[in-house]
Formats: structure tokens, C-alpha cells, sequence
């Protein structure tokens, strides 16, 4: 069925990185709907005014979604586009997360303008993070390492991290961030998922707009359900645990043949406590998907998952 609307007007955040993600999807768009023409706006997020706070004091959930999810709700943009580890995992009354796209890398990565490894840090480096998963982590195979917040989209962090008189020996990011950007080539170390999972969701981007039938049909050309199943398992888990996008919380789902394998962790801050929990089995749709994950949310809250949350 061809759509009515003559005009789709995107949303994205100003950022370099936003940019490509909200083009390679105007990109999928294009090539099988030439017949509806898309504009595209720069909205800035409280997240993007707000550099000299951690990102947890901020408040962490919707700091690069609320703009964005409001213009949605306005119908001044028909449809944002995100890091789908960025989005809330309570939906907002009235949007629908559309599409999925496949998914990219998912691993974090090091950066160090020394080359240096996690292994091959010095005694009481400086690593540079906003993450609480990642710092907690990280102290757990080096609790000697000194974590430093780090705000900044990636080319800003990429900046600090390489200067000659940075104050970071490393700093961690994205795998797929970087790739995605062409700066793959700053990358000292891919960190096993095994050492460091990622976040809920992490490498994936999701395709916001209103739950309207229409706007879902046409952005569906973009969506790739396997993704959308592993990250709705992951970010099911993330929300039976009652937490946002900045507390220590880690999942990856991978496809196994037609069987979904999860991993899951929840830290202490301080990277001394953590609780892995591990669920596989058939996923034949995205509500066995949801349940999946708040089934291993379950466990990990029965092995005190809850206490490690409420740490500070």
C-alpha cells in the first residue's frame, strides 16, 4: 500500500555521530520509497547542553531522547532517530519504536594515544569514561585503575584521549561508533565481551515515531527483526531490573541457529560485586523476546541484583 504522506521530516541530535546514523537511515528510506520526500531537523538534547556533569547527575534516562520524543509528539518531526542504548526503556505514551536496522559491532573499545591494552596499562592509569557499567567493569580485572569522567561527543573524546598532554593514558567507547565514523583506526584494544559486556542495546539504532499504523508501514522497510529481538531481550532485562541507561547493567543477545543466547551482569559501582546470569532458548517473536529478559532479570534479582543497584 503506498503511504499518503508526501513529506517525512526526521529528527536527530546534532552530533557527528547522530548525524550518520539519522543519514544511513534516510539512506535505507530512499531506496525503497523514492516517492516520499524527507527533511531533516537538528534538535538539541539536555544531554548535548550539559557537558560539565556526569551523566548520571544529569538524570539518566531521556537525556538524548526528551527533545526529540517531544517534537515526535508534537508532530513537528515524524520520526527521530537514536543509539538505541540511549532510549528509555519505558516507552512514552504514544510513540512506537518503528524500526530496527541490523544491528553493528557491539563491543567497547580502547583508546590510547600510547597504544596501551588493559593488561598493559600501568599501575594507576587514568582511564576516561561516563559509564558506570564500563568503570565498574574495568575496576573488576583492574581494580588499581583510576576512573575519570568524560563527557563529549566521539570525536571530542577521541580529541582528549590522543592529545599530547591528555590527562586519559586511555579512555573507552563504542566499537561501533568509531567504525561508523571511519576512525576504526584509533582503536588499541576491541575488549572481549567476555571482560566487558555491553550496554543493553549497545551498536543498535532505533527508528522513533509516533504509534501511528502509517508512519510504522513505511519505516518498515529499515527494520531487521532479528535485532529487534535480541535488543528486546536485552533492554527487557534492563527493565525488570528497574534500571535506566545509567546504572551498571550489562546484556548481549546473540542468535544461536534459531535459539537466542543472553548474558547478562549487574555491578557494584566500585567494580567488586557482580552478578552473571545467562538464559538460551527458542525466540520465535519479539513478546517471547520480552520475556526472555525479564525472565533472566528475575534470576539475577533473586541473587541480589537489587542490593548492587542501590549501591553508591
Amino acid at each position: 500500500m503506498k503511504s499518503r504522506a508526501a513529506t517525512l521530516r526526521f529528527g536527530t541530535r546534532g552530533s557527528a555521530l547522530a548525524r550518520w546514523q539519522t543519514d544511513h537511515v534516510i539512506g535505507l528510506v530512499r531506496a525503497s520509497r523514492p516517492d516520499i520526500q524527507i527533511e531533516c531537523e537538528i534538535i538539541s538534547t539536555r544531554g548535548d547542553k550539559v557537558l560539565d556533569t556526569p551523566l548520571p547527575l544529569i538524570g539518566g534516562k531521556g537525556v538524548f531522547t526528551e527533545e526529540l520524543e517531544a517534537a515526535l509528539l508534537g508532530r513537528h518531526i515524524d520520526c527521530a532517530v537514536h543509539s538505541l542504548k540511549d532510549l528509555p526503556t519505558e516507552a512514552q505514551a504514544g510513540l512506537a519504536v518503528a524500526a530496527t536496522p541490523p544491528r553493528a559491532n557491539v563491543e567497547d573499545v580502547l583508546v590510547s594515544r600510547k597504544g596501551y591494552t588493559i593488561a598493559t596499562l600501568p599501575q594507576r592509569a587514568q582511564v576516561g569514561t561516563s559509564s558506570l557499567r564500563r568503570a565498574a567493569q574495568l575496576l573488576k580485572v583492574r581494580p588499581d585503575l583510576v576512573i575519570l569522567d568524560l563527557r563529549g561527543n566521539v570525536d571530542t573524546r577521541v580529541r582528549k584521549a590522543l592529545a599530547g598532554d591528555s590527562a586519559y593514558d586511555a579512555i573507552v567507547l563504542a566499537r561501533a561508533g568509531l567504525e561508523r565514523l571511519g576512525h576504526a583506526s584509533v582503536i588499541s584494544e576491541v575488549i572481549p565481551a567476555g571482560v566487558m559486556l555491553p550496554a543493553p542495546g549497545q551498536g543498535a539504532i532505533a527508528v522513533q515515531s509516533r504509534d501511528e499504523a502509517e508512519m510504522i508501514e513505511i519505516l518498515g522497510v529499515v527494520h531487521h527483526a532479528p535485532t529487534a529481538m535480541a535488543v528486546t531481550a536485552e533492554r527487557a532485562f534492563l527493565a525488570g531490573l528497574g534500571g535506566g541507561c545509567s546504572v551498571p547493567v550489562s546484556a548481549y543477545a546473540s542468535w544461536n541457529g534459531p535459539r537466542l543466547e543472553m548474558r547478562g551482569r549487574v555491578s557494584s559501582p566500585d567494580g567488586l560485586h557482580h552478578i552473571d546470569v545467562h538464559v538460551e532458548g527458542p525466540v520465535p517473536d519479539v513478546e517471547s523476546a520480552r520475556i526472555m529478559g525479564l525472565l533472566m532479570a528475575a534470576d539475577a534479582l533473586e541473587r541480589g541484583a537489587a542490593h548492587l543497584l542501590e549501591i553508591r
